[in-house]
C-alpha cells in the first residue's frame, strides 16, 4: 500500500486548503504537523502519522523537546522529518523569545546613540536611519531611509512613516550622521525635523526625537527644543 499524501484527501479536508482559506489557527496540532512532514508511512496517512506523534509524546509540551533520535524512533519518521520537524519548534522558540532577547528598550537620548554610535560613527556618507519603536518604546525595526545629504525635499515625511504604518508602530527616533564627526545641527537639520514632527501630530505617530550622530559623541534635538 503506497503512502498517504495531504492530496489524497478530499480538498475540504485538506489542511493545507484551510490553511489558505482560514488561516493556521482554523488547524488542529496534528494537521500543522502534518503540513510539515507532508508524508504518511506505508500503513498510516500523514494525519494518522501526525496524531501518533503527538500521542506518542503526549502533546507539544515533549514534543517540543524531542531529540533527533527520539523521532526517528517512531515508525514512519525518518531523518527528513525528524529535521523538519526540530526546525519547525526551533523557529518557534526563537521567536517567542524575541521580545525578551532583541528588542533593545529606549529610555534616553543616550540610549538611542548608544544602540547605533558603532554602526554610524565611521560611515563616509550621511545615513538617514529610523527607530521604529513599540508601546514600550523597544525597538521594533530599523531602517535606513535616505543615504546622501540631508535636505527637507528629499528626506520626505512619506517615506518616515510609511515603515510606521507597516510595522503598527507607537513612536519614531529618527538619527543621522555627520561625516565630519561635528554633530552640531545645520539648517536643514532643523527642517526636516520640524517637518517631521508636524506630520507625525497629524497621524498620531510622534517622532521622539532626532539625534545628530557625530564621532563618539551626538546632539539631540529634542534636548535643543526642536521636538
Amino acid at each position: 500500500m503506497d503512502s498517504l499524501l495531504i492530496k489524497d484527501f478530499p480538498n475540504d479536508e485538506r489542511p493545507r486548503e484551510r490553511f489558505i482559506k482560514q488561516g493556521p489557527e482554523s488547524l488542529a496540532t496534528h494537521e500543522l504537523i502534518a503540513l510539515l512532514i507532508q508524508t504518511g508511512s506505508k500503513n498510516e496517512s500523514v494525519l494518522t502519522l501526525a496524531n501518533k506523534l503527538l500521542i506518542h509524546f503526549d502533546g507539544l509540551r515533549l514534543l517540543k523537546d524531542a531529540s533527533l533520535d527520539e523521532l526517528k524512533a517512531i515508525k514512519g519518521i525518518g531523518t527528513a522529518k525528524a529535521i523538519q520537524l526540530m526546525a519547525a519548534i526551533e523557529l518557534g522558540r526563537r521567536v517567542s523569545n524575541l521580545e525578551f532577547t532583541d528588542r533593545y528598550c529606549i529610555r534616553s537620548p543616550e540610549d538611542a546613540a548608544k544602540y547605533m554610535m558603532n554602526e554610524m560613527k565611521f560611515l563616509s556618507q550621511e545615513h538617514f536611519i529610523c527607530l521604529y519603536l513599540n508601546t514600550k518604546n523597544q525597538v521594533m525595526h530599523k531602517q535606513v531611509v535616505f543615504i546622501g545629504s540631508l535636505n527637507a525635499s528629499i528626506v520626505h515625511p512619506r517615506e518616515v512613516f510609511k515603515e510606521a504604518f507597516r510595522r503598527s508602530a507607537a513612536s519614531i527616533i529618527c538619527l543621522h550622521n555627520h561625516p565630519s564627526g561635528d554633530p552640531s545641527p545645520s539648517r536643514e537639520d532643523i527642517e526636516v525635523t520640524k517637518r517631521l514632527v508636524e506630520c507625525g501630530k497629524i497621524i498620531g505617530i510622534d517622532l521622539l526625537d532626532h539625534i545628530i550622530m557625530g564621532e563618539n559623541k551626538f546632539i539631540s534635538l529634542k534636548e535643543k527644543g526642536y521636538v
